[in-house]
């Protein structure tokens, strides 16, 4: 009896030992990619505090143009690069099964560009007012997003720069009556053509959504810190993904895509989406938003009378690797 027992006791050993060398084995390139992407990630954040900042007053280049052109309710549609996500193995884990799941490869009757995967959104909101100044600089504009480190407002300017996504397009939002030409000639001079004044209904349905989007900034930012959703992010994102996959997210709890489902929150709120039922909203997802409603009854966001989304205008288009 007393061998039996030793020798199970061996048995068992053998068999953590041999776990343990396989988790080793498996965690030793997770950790080296790890490091990689997140020192690659140091040196571009090291880049950007280091330019110079008079290079973007002198010779303005075209998204310092674009972004000027830029307003509250606009979306930035993302094509990560999973593999140099420097938010941690789990947050990459996310990206990986977000794109496989998530975005069409049938481009068909798609109103996106050419090529790309775009599993990441954010919403153009208004920026915090600290001085007077700060009301007139129509670059005072803040990117609201659901990210592994939480739900954030960054400056826009500052987070095209850093962004490591292979593609980026730009939906511009458009409101009943509004005229938008200008946001189509950032390639020419950038003093060359002017929005005709715009009427006082457009004026004041812009100012209804700057309001109301400032409110959501403020309310979604503080919600997402007194909940912590930082740490559990990917995990809805991992979630969503899958149960999406397996046709389960009709009666899932949780959101198919949580940086689509914020965006569609702030387009509700300042009465630019339509509202219809819980449960298509937290079905949408981003590519959702680059179809036209009025063509297709699914899959597709669904806005207030008058309102529509531009034609996309990319903003990165680098090589696929």
């Amino acid at each position: 009896m007393i061998f039996l027992r030793g020798a199970s006791s061996a048995t068992r050993r053998k068999v953590f030992q041999q776990l343990a060398g396989g988790v080793v084995v498996v965690s030793l390139p997770i950790a080296v990619w790890y490091k990689s992407a997140s020192d690659q990630r140091h040196v571009i954040l090291e880049r950007f505090r280091t330019k110079p900042t008079y290079t973007s007053t002198l010779i303005p280049d075209r998204n310092d143009i674009l972004i000027q052109r830029m307003q509250p309710g606009d979306v930035l549609l993302f094509d990560r690069n999973c593999s140099k996500c420097a938010s941690g193995p789990w947050a990459a884990l996310a990206c990986l099964v977000g794109r496989a799941f998530l975005c069409d490869d049938n481009k068909a009757a798609n109103r996106s560009v050419d090529h790309g995967k775009f599993d990441h959104i954010g919403i153009v909101v208004p920026g915090y007012i600290r001085h007077r100044a700060d009301e007139y600089d129509p670059t005072n504009l803040l990117l609201l997003e659901a990210t592994p480190s939480g739900i954030v407002a960054r400056p826009l300017q500052d987070r095209l720069e850093c962004t490591q996504s292979r593609s980026i397009i730009f939906l511009p939002l458009c409101s009943p009556g509004e005229v938008r030409h200008n946001v189509y000639t950032v390639d020419e001079d950038a003093d060359s053509e002017s929005e005709p004044d715009q009427t006082p209904s457009v004026v004041k349905t812009r100012a209804h959504i700057t309001t109301q989007l400032t409110r959501f900034r403020d309310r979604w930012i503080d919600l997402g810190k007194e909940k912590k959703y930082a740490n559990f992010h990917s995990t809805v994102a991992l979630g969503g993904a899958f149960s999406y996959a397996l046709g389960l997210h009709k009666w899932a709890g949780g959101p198919v895509s949580p940086s689509a489902y914020l965006v569609l929150l702030g387009l509700q709120q300042a009465a630019v989406a339509q509202n219809i039922n819980e449960k298509d909203n937290l079905s949408v997802k981003v590519e959702d938003f680059l179809r036209d409603y009025r063509v297709e009854e699914t899959n597709a966001v669904r806005l207030r009378p008058g309102f529509r989304f531009l034609a996309p205008i990319s903003v990165r288009e680098t090589a696929r690797s």
